[in-house]
């Protein structure tokens, strides 16, 4: 049993490490089914680890403002769920779409429940994280100094860990499936607005 698994983690360490852009991995949909992600080719993304029971969570909000302003000019946006950060998304994925659904009218696609750090983290967060480390959170931003003490008293080095550190991190790829940019939780719908509109050339 060991040597099985042990062989499927060099597969998957040598796909992450072959991995050239986003569109190099597959997720999954919450029916466990395989999601391609070149299916995504030429259109940029923003992908973001949710939760629903957090600070951030209205932030739902300003995500689908941006999804109903430029889907159609080429921009999508991928939600993973994940429960990694104060247990802050214990439903299960049916209840999150519904939360999701009923309270802020999110239509972008959602995906099965993930890790986004550690043992279990699925390989597009490894690879994620490898492309573009901690930006930093915004000082100006209600919550951000109390981030930051958490985590300075947990780890006076945290800034250096490319890890995630809370809900709604997200990450903007462009038209070839590169990681372009990482905003932190404090980052909002006009920090992203910006270099949306650079990227889809607008």
């Amino acid at each position: 049993m060991k040597k099985i698994l042990f062989g499927i983690l060099i597969v998957l360490i040598s796909q992450i490490a072959m991995a050239q852009t986003v569109y190099d991995f597959t997720v999954k949909d919450p029916k466990g089914a395989d999601v391609a992600l070149s299916q995504y080719k030429g259109k940029v993304l923003l992908i973001v680890n949710t939760a629903t029971r957090c600070g951030f969570t209205p932030q739902y909000e300003e995500l689908e403002a941006l999804y109903e302003k430029y889907r159609d000019k080429g921009f999508e946006i991928l939600d993973f769920p994940c429960n990694q950060f104060g247990n802050q998304a214990p439903e299960s994925i049916e209840e999150i779409q519904s939360f999701c659904s009923l309270n802020f009218g999110t239509q972008f696609p959602q995906f099965a429940k993930i890790d986004v750090n550690g043992a279990n983290e699925i390989p597009l967060y490894t690879f994620l994280k490898k492309q573009k480390g901690f930006a930093g959170f915004d000082m100006n931003h209600k919550l951000g100094k109390r981030l930051d003490d958490m985590f300075s008293k947990a780890d006076p080095n945290y800034k250096e860990n490319p890890d995630i550190k809370w809900n709604f991190t997200k990450f903007l790829i462009d038209k070839e499936g590169n990681v372009v940019k990482r905003f932190e939780p404090t980052s909002g719908g006009a920090d992203i607005e910006k270099e949306l509109c650079t990227i889809l050339g607008i």
